[in-house]
């Protein structure tokens, strides 16, 4: 796959310039501000902030590392942030309405215990595996993806990867405005605005705003979005910087819970049926401040702070779970005795997640010159964090269980029939960690990077009890175990070295650790209590360039991840056990190539086999198996061309080999290749007119599963019209 992908885009750079005349390519410095051409300049010479607390360009960090530019991702109209990162190599979306639609696949880790997801360098706390925030991508910088385990830099959860979405920061240098207003398919539209400048000399500032709304791809998948955020720095002078933000983020995503296969296949015509109840609830409001101080009293040493609040309200009110009776009368799920050729539905599930979580992260940085060609870089700091949360349902045994069946065709939704949502238990979490990071440069050429962080999790767990006379009596739900909270420890490593021969290009190895968390850390249950994290590492080797002046870039990189101590049972009697294994091996490449200024290939594939090594539960051995979510293959290509004065053309192809939706590989989803293109007029330099077409041959594709016979299709072909200003 990677090398038809490169093929390809070899081609195309080969014959497209030649279809066109030598006077009508028109010079960089004469195009429009507005046409945005792919990835931004220099990509591998520019210091990262997620490869590295040290400030170190993707050349010389010992890992692979991808930077996605915010303007190339409004340009190419990605909807939201996880289109944007599944643009990534080697990384595919799993979200679903469950997980709030942003769990991530990277390296044959999947969710988000595995693959961990932060903003501005903050990690974010899943709560039984989801997280809400952030919610749109108009106030995006860029999102940098670190691959491969990322445990000693932030913590457990992260031995498939990281991602870290960087917001736009105030502009001490010039004012700018930048607006959006869109219009297309299924009456989706949207409206974005943003200002930034200086105030004065010692402060500047940035606002930001936008709002989508849709009637969704299928009946009654209306969904719409407000997010907002505002920035104030404050520059006394210029080695000392505080900047104050608040983001804010409301969604009403759409109330869609997937498609239910018929005799295990995709029946098209029911694709634009909703199965969900027609007074269902999605909700998710979040709100996060930050303060964040940079201080650099001497070229030698600089210091930074940062601390923040983070509260997340959400809010479910749905039947989540369909399935089609077959002509026996059962469900592939193990339902019997229903009407055949109806949809059985169950999970009638209220769930509300009052979430907060604050925290600081501090370190300080010493540069230090060793004589010669050699220079010793180190960073010591710490990591607090505190999450709290009162999480509330109407589960079983304390409601009754509610099931029904609709018609497949014609389905009437009726009413949740639900009983109120109330507080069931309440969780307090508290992390606290010291890392140390440091750079050996022992010439020009060599260097080595080593890494380590210890870190403490406590997790306490309170049931909420209803008794008969209406009062609440709290139980301590590790009580019985003769403990009355968790404690996990956990330290972590890595070690690597990077050869220059010249400073464009660098070869580099790397041995890292990581751990990722039995369930989720946030709301850890009694079962989960006897067991550790489960312990991964990683061995990576690989080479990257940049070349022609920066208009070109490439990497490639191989590693092999084992993560051990996962639960697993090795009879029907014997005691559950942590010792089941998973691995994934592959390699993943990527290219950057900008030709006559005109045309741009931005191309990455990854193949992996990912395994399970030794998996057993009771009378089922799923070793040999592929886990659940992980696609083996994957690609995507964007190409760019802007030959002709004012104009751009830009198309796209993602494409995601099959998955599996349960670990004993019997339910799969297909591989699918879907279709973008665009194309951009610039009425001025600074205002462009965008046509858009999503999903060019309106492929009927699986992005995920919400359970093994309930697909969640992706967007039909649709079209959009746009408006861009850049001032």
């Amino acid at each position: 796959m990677i090398k038809t992908i490169f093929s390809t885009g070899a081609l195309a750079a080969l014959l497209l310039p030649a279809t066109v005349h030598a006077e009508a390519a028109i010079d960089a410095a004469e195009k429009s501000e507005i046409l945005v051409l792919g990835t931004s300049d220099g990509g591998l010479t520019l210091p990262t902030s997620t490869g590295s607390r040290l400030g170190l360009t993707a050349l010389q960090t010992p890992a692979s590392i991808a930077t996605i530019d915010g303007d190339a991702l409004r340009a190419r109209g990605d909807m939201n942030v996880i289109e944007a990162v599944s643009r990534a190599p080697g990384i595919t979306n799993i979200g679903n309405p469950g997980n709030g639609g942003t769990a991530l696949a990277a390296r044959g880790f999947s969710g988000q215990g595995s693959v961990l997801q932060l903003v501005d360098g903050v990690r974010l706390f899943p709560v039984a595996g989801t997280i809400t925030f952030p919610t749109d991508p108009w106030n995006i910088e860029r999102i940098e993806v670190l691959s491969g385990p990322a445990s000693v830099l932030y913590g457990q959860g992260a031995l498939g990867g990281a991602v870290n979405v960087i917001t736009k920061q105030p502009n001490r240098e010039k004012m700018e405005l930048a607006a959006e207003a869109g219009y297309g398919s299924q009456d989706t539209w949207r409206l974005a605005g943003g200002a930034g400048g200086p105030l004065g000399e010692m402060f500047a500032f940035r606002v930001d705003a936008s709002y989508r709304q849709s009637d969704g791809y299928v009946d009654r998948g209306d969904s719409d979005s407000l997010a907002l955020s505002a920035a104030l720095g404050f520059y006394p002078s210029d080695n000392l910087s505080i900047v104050l933000r608040d983001d804010y983020g409301n969604l009403h995503p759409a109330k869609y819970f997937g498609t239910p296969l018929v005799n295990s296949r995709l029946d098209t015509s029911i694709r634009d049926n909703n199965y969900n109840v027609a007074d269902a609830i999605m909700h998710w409001k979040d709100n996060r401040t930050l303060l964040k101080l940079d201080w650099s009293p001497s070229e030698a040493v600089s210091v930074s702070n940062t601390a923040y609040y983070l509260t997340s309200d959400r809010r479910w009110r749905n039947a989540e779970s369909y399935c089609w009776i077959g002509a026996d009368g059962d469900c592939p799920n193990g339902y019997g005795g229903g009407t055949p050729g109806r949809v059985y539905r169950t999970d009638y599930l209220g769930i509300r997640h009052d979430q907060k979580q604050f925290g600081n992260v501090g370190s300080v940085t010493v540069k230090t010159p060793l004589g010669g060609s050699m220079h010793n870089n180190l960073v010591v700091g710490f990591d607090v964090n505190s999450i709290k949360l009162i999480y509330s349902h109407d589960f079983p045994p304390d409601a009754p269980f509610i099931e029904d069946e609709i018609d497949l065709l014609n389905p009437v939704p009726g009413l949740y029939q639900g009983v109120p949502t109330i507080p069931r238990r309440r969780h307090r979490t508290t992390e606290y960690s010291f890392f140390a990071e440091d750079r050996l440069e022992i010439s020009d050429q060599f260097s080595i990077v080593g890494g380590i962080r210890h870190e403490r999790d406590k997790v306490k767990r309170i049931n909420f009890v209803y008794n008969p006379d209406g009062t609440v009596t709290e139980v301590n739900a590790f009580a019985s175990l003769g403990e009355t909270a968790r404690i996990f420890n956990n330290t972590t490593w890595r070690v690597g070295a990077v050869y220059q021969p010249r400073p464009q290009i660098s070869i580099y190895g790397q041995y890292a650790t990581g751990v990722d968390p039995i369930g989720t850390l946030v709301t850890l249950n009694a079962g989960e209590f006897f067991f550790t994290n489960a312990n991964g590492d990683q061995i990576e080797g690989g080479v990257k360039a940049s070349f022609l002046d920066g208009r070109g870039q490439a990497t490639l990189s191989a590693y092999k991840i084992v993560k051990k101590n996962l639960v697993s049972q090795r009879t029907p009697v014997s005691p559950v056990e942590q010792i089941g294994q998973r691995s994934a091996k592959g390699i993943e490449a990527s290219l950057t190539l900008t030709l006559f200024g005109d045309f741009t290939i931005d191309a990455n594939g990854t193949i992996l086999d990912a395994d399970f090594d030794e998996f057993i539960s009771g009378t089922d051995d799923f070793s040999g198996n592929t886990p659940p979510g992980v696609a083996e293959k994957s690609a995507n290509l964007w190409l760019t061309w802007s030959g002709i004065k004012d104009f751009q053309v830009q198309a796209g192809l993602r494409y995601v080999g099959r998955r599996f939706s349960d670990n004993a590989n019997t339910f799969r989803m297909p591989a699918y290749t879907v279709i973008d293109a665009s194309l951009s007029y610039a009425v001025t330099d600074n205002v462009a007119v965008d046509f858009r077409v999503y999903n060019l041959f309106d492929k009927d594709y699986v992005t995920t599963t919400y359970n093994d016979e309930q697909w969640i299709l992706g967007r039909p072909r649709s079209v959009d019209v746009s408006v861009r200003a850049h001032f």
